[in-house]
């Protein structure tokens, strides 16, 4: 049996100002509708022999990560949480230090590594490369998945072909950085040079060998996080401490490239990174003038744009090779060719003391979300839906009060020492510095409107008693 083990734990900038800090790319409808990036990959395991898929996360995403996983199906969802990002080495480890816990020596499980935010438009040839992959693991080789390309990128790293192993399976000659165009061309042409994906399969056992033979100092220190881990929720949290002492490396170069055992297995499945919004140009369905468009868009004499309306009409005249990307509190245009650029306006944003590139105006909670739809001087509204059975924090505010009016379904509050239900049109006061809270005891979402008033409205002004989630 396969064990999936899902890397969710980017917080990317190029897709901004779709992808936030604290709602990145892999959390994001980009190519499907109704499924995000991480739906959808553990949806291209569906009909598959495997285990339930274990995820490694970062801490600020585990109840975005946690939800998208329980509408998938996976209702207590395994999910190892990192305090900080210590690229991919490390997080491996984590996980394979996770599957052998606990089970016999003999017993080396195969993990299936897989990105949460790629691409792959054929599941059928996706599963075939595994298929070809597990004998490969089971001998104890390191099994890498290569794309095989279909231009000459520059944006991708790149493996060599070695001798031919078994069917579309070969031995790697070596491991290449991104090549500049010119080189790009030559690998292409030579047809020996498949990209670098970033997915692979191999027993967890075997892979903790190979760090321990390349890089120990990594795998004491993953050891001695997991060892010192409190089980919160369905969360692993490994210890801080111990895991920020670890050094940053890729698997590539802490393992793949120093092994004697790597292997990979020629991928052609409609593969993308999705890495930048010419990416996701290139993947999307378009239109006779080559465009592609989602949400309320109108266009005049257009061509080869990409357009992602969220939230109100955008209408284009005369324009070509664009990227216009409009969200509640940002609007993007940038020419096709120049958005690897988008993270220097990111960069911008966070030296200006602005906060876009932290979040949406839309705020994911473990019990539902808001939308701050309006502030000012001392005022802000906001739209607040709570999920059946859901409940808010018991908390208090040093400096605002708070009016909430319901709209649809019913609230039951705590107001100090009151507890009284508030149905549709009806409202309620919570004064400053009284201890309050929020519940949802319906079957259906309760949807709310918020009037903060006071002389500080930040979020940080917020001083919990009790809260079912673990948050402080």
């Amino acid at each position: 049996m396969i064990h999936p083990v899902i890397m969710a734990g980017g917080t990317g900038s190029r897709l901004w100002p779709l992808s936030r800090q604290l709602n990145p790319k892999q959390f994001l409808k980009l190519t499907d509708q109704h499924l995000s990036m991480l739906q959808l990959t553990v949806a291209r395991l569906d009909g598959m022999e495997s285990a339930d898929p274990l995820l490694i996360c970062n801490e600020d995403h585990r109840f975005l990560a946690a939800e998208q996983m329980r509408q998938a199906g996976y209702k207590d969802a395994r999910i190892i949480l990192e305090p900080c990002g210590r690229n991919t080495a490390p997080a491996i480890a984590l996980a394979a230090l996770q599957l052998v816990k606990n089970i016999d020596e003999s017993q080396n499980p195969l993990m299936l590594v897989l990105a949460a935010d790629h691409l792959i438009k054929d599941i059928a040839a996706f599963q075939s490369g595994i298929q070809k992959a597990i004998p490969l693991a089971q001998e104890d080789k390191l099994v890498t998945f290569g794309i095989v390309p279909g231009h000459a990128e520059t944006g991708y790293g790149y493996i060599q072909q070695g001798p031919k192993l078994a069917d579309d399976s070969f031995s790697v000659s070596r491991f290449v950085e991104k090549p500049d165009q010119t080189t790009a061309e030559e690998y292409l042409a030579s047809g020996g040079y498949l990209w670098n994906s970033g997915m692979f399969l191999f027993g967890a056992r075997t892979y903790l060998q190979e760090l321990q033979k390349h890089r120990p100092d990594i795998l004491a220190i993953c050891q001695a996080a997991l060892d010192d881990a409190s089980e919160d929720l369905h969360f692993t949290r490994v210890n801080e401490s111990v895991f920020a002492e670890c050094p940053e490396d890729s698997i590539d170069y802490a393992v793949m490239e120093k092994t004697d055992n790597a292997a990979v297995v020629a991928l052609d499945a409609g593969w993308s990174d999705i890495g930048s919004w010419s990416a996701l140009w290139e993947v999307s369905e378009k239109d006779s003038c080559g465009n592609a468009f989602s949400g309320d868009v109108i266009a005049h004499n257009t061509e080869s744009t990409l357009v992602r309306a969220d939230s109100r009409l955008v209408a284009t005249v005369g324009v070509k090779d664009l990227v216009i990307i409009e969200t509640k509190d940002a609007l993007l245009v940038a020419h096709k060719d120049q958005v690897q650029d988008v993270k220097k306006v990111v960069e911008r944003i966070k030296n200006d003391g602005r906060h876009e590139h932290m979040n949406h105006r839309e705020v994911y909670r473990p019990w539902g979300v808001y939308d701050s739809i309006d502030n000012g001087h001392r005022y802000q509204v906001k739209r607040i839906t709570v999920k059946p059975g859901a409940k808010l924090s018991v908390q208090m505010h040093h400096h605002r009060a708070e009016h909430w009016i319901v709209v649809s379904g019913t609230a039951k509050v705590t107001n100090g020492q009151e507890s009284y239900l508030v149905t549709e049109n009806q409202s309620t006061y919570i004064p400053v510095g009284q201890i309050h809270c929020l519940e949802n005891p319906g079957v259906i979402d309760l949807e709310l409107i918020e009037v903060q008033s006071g002389s500080y409205l930040g979020e940080d002004d917020i001083v919990r008693f009790e809260d079912r989630y673990g948050r402080s």
